[in-house]
């Protein structure tokens, strides 16, 4: 009997990054699962990033990427060019793009430019518009663009979540990329009365385990999630609109689960110039209090903004003897504008 795969719309979100995507298409063009569209959204990068992607898919630029990393051989030698594409803006790809021009190649990839930097959930959620209006789409994956994967990490994050009708969302293993045996992100752990988010890094001798929190670096979602609990939620423009999501799908009566079989690398940090920066810290701490505002009743939101305060005057002292003045800066602006 003939083994059915699932269609699975592999979503790269890209936004001055080109070379990080280009390493990561050479990679996921790789994968051994069958059936799988890839589609890469640009938010209007300034540094011309779609013409540089499209240039590597009709084969006018090679690009070396981290000749050194130990991880470079899963990204080489470069898959065969020219790679088929149809590019749309954000207007075309939301209509379900144009059926005759894609049905005259072989799986295109599906170049889509947005027009505009609208943040990490507008520019998933045109894609995902994209994939929802192809009757054919069963999953969407997020994948950050800044990653690199084992060639079977789709067919067990699939398999996962095939297994269980009740799990909405499926993550992976991730591991940092700069230190490759490294574990970034094996599950995740959310409180609703302290408000925090915290990724487990450890091993777990488990096939398959549950959680509370899935990180947007790898996300594979179920249709009909997507259909029932809506798209992502665009007012956050970055981070913690994966833990919005992971919430709001778990309160709909989902589960989230695990494949710690799947596994993936990370350059932690590549979207937010650096792991901690004054861009990071601003945006994490304005999603972090809105998302506890708009969530939780009275008693949780008090708890959980005690704890936030609480933390941050520690860390405050901490980020003072370091000199770093302006991610102190950054925060409270974050937290001020949080509230608006």
């Amino acid at each position: 009997m003939k083994e059915i795969y699932l269609k699975v719309y592999i979503i790269l979100l890209n936004y001055n990054g080109w070379v990080d995507t280009i390493e990561c298409l050479e990679n996921v063009l790789r994968i051994d699962y069958p059936n799988y569209q890839v589609i890469v959204v640009d938010n209007n990068s300034p540094n011309n990033s779609m013409e540089y992607i499209k240039a590597w898919a009709e084969g006018k630029l090679d690009v070396w990427v981290n000749p050194n990393n130990p991880l470079r051989k899963l990204s080489f030698p470069p898959v065969q060019k020219p790679i088929p594409y149809v590019f749309y803006s954000k207007e075309e790809a939301e209509r379900g793009g144009n059926p005759e021009i894609e049905k005259q190649f072989i799986n295109p990839m599906i170049f889509i430019q947005t027009g505009y930097n609208g943040g990490f959930a507008f520019g998933n959620n045109v894609a995902i518009k994209y994939a929802l209006a192809k009757k054919d789409a069963e999953c969407v994956l997020l994948l950050n663009n800044d990653t690199v994967v084992e060639k079977d990490f789709l067919n067990k994050l699939v398999e996962v979540s095939q297994a269980d009708k009740k799990i909405g969302i499926t993550g992976c293993k991730i591991y940092y990329y700069d230190n490759p045996s490294k574990i970034w992100f094996n599950g995740g752990k959310f409180n609703e009365w302290t408000g925090r988010a915290v990724h487990i890094q450890k091993e777990i001798n488990k096939e398959v385990s549950e959680c509370n929190f899935i990180t947007g670096c790898c996300m594979l979602i179920k249709r009909e999630v997507l259909e029932k609990v809506g798209l992502l939620d665009e007012s956050y423009f970055m981070y913690v609109e994966d833990l919005d999501y992971s919430y709001k799908t778990i309160k709909s009566g989902y589960k989230l689960a695990v494949a710690h079989n799947s596994i993936i690398w990370h350059k932690v940090g590549a979207s937010g110039e650096g792991e901690i920066s004054e861009f990071s810290a601003y945006w994490i701490m304005r999603s972090r209090i809105r998302f506890v505002i708009e969530n939780f009743h009275i008693a949780k939101k008090i708890s959980a903004l005690s704890f936030i305060t609480f933390t941050r005057l520690i860390k405050f002292i901490e980020y003072l003897i370091k000199g770093r003045k302006d991610i102190i800066f950054a925060q409270l602006k974050g937290i001020k504008d949080a509230k608006r």
